[in-house]
This record gives structure tokens, C-alpha cells and sequence, in this order.
């Protein structure tokens, strides 16, 4: 099992960056895929990014795409989302995967989970 620490959400302005940050521990833990899913109130958790352990590949929901960065250091065993123009839509809690099994963009296909952080957006 992977044990996961996301940190960097917090509180930005509607068009703002935010740079998340999930540090992985545990047996293989750089050798791990990762990924971010988020959470709003009410909503289901959907996939936001993901990238293989390598840095070779990477997937994106279609909102992230040309706005959000994925990317790791294996040397640190962490995995960063860099987002940009962020919208009040996308408050919600964010969290960081790891070990899928299948397709990325399915949750239930990813068995470690961190805590999560909040990212809220204010308009």
C-alpha cells in the first residue's frame, strides 16, 4: 500500500494558480502511477490528470487540458498538479491516487487515496 500527503490547496481568486503537491511513501512508492481526482459538494469525484511513474505519460480531463500541469520527481516520490485560471466551479477537495488498475479516469480503479485538500475559488 501507498500512503499518500497532498498539500498546496487553500484559498485563490477566480483566475488564479494554485500548485498542489502529494508526496508518496511506502513500498515502491516512486514507482507508482499517480494521479489528482476532485470532489465538489454534491458532485461525484471526478478525474482531473494523471501521469505514469516514468513522466512519459499523462491524461487529462478535457477541463484541465491546457490549464492544469501534472508532473512528478521520483527522486522526492511526488506528484504536482499546476493549475491556472481557476474557476469558482472548481472548488472542491482534491485528492492524489496512486496504483490503478485499469482506466485512469475511473475512480474505482485506483486503490491509494490521499486525504485530500481544499481548493476554493472565490468569484
Amino acid at each position: 500500500q501507498v500512503h499518500l500527503g497532498e498539500s498546496g490547496g487553500g484559498l485563490v481568486q477566480a483566475g488564479g494558480s494554485l500548485r498542489l503537491s502529494c508526496v508518496a511513501s511506502g513500498r515502491f512508492a516512486n514507482q507508482n502511477t499517480m494521479g489528482w481526482f476532485r470532489q465538489a459538494p454534491g458532485k461525484e469525484r471526478e478525474f482531473v490528470a494523471g501521469i505514469s511513474h516514468t513522466g512519459i505519460t499523462t491524461d487529462y480531463a478535457d477541463f484541465a487540458k491546457g490549464r492544469f500541469t501534472i508532473s512528478n520527481d521520483n527522486a522526492k516520490s511526488t506528484v504536482y498538479l499546476e493549475m491556472n485560471s481557476l474557476r469558482p466551479e472548481e472548488t472542491a477537495v482534491y485528492y492524489c491516487v496512486a496504483s490503478p488498475a485499469g482506466r485512469w479516469d475511473s475512480a474505482h480503479r485506483w486503490g491509494d487515496w490521499g486525504q485530500g485538500t481544499q481548493v476554493t475559488v472565490s468569484s
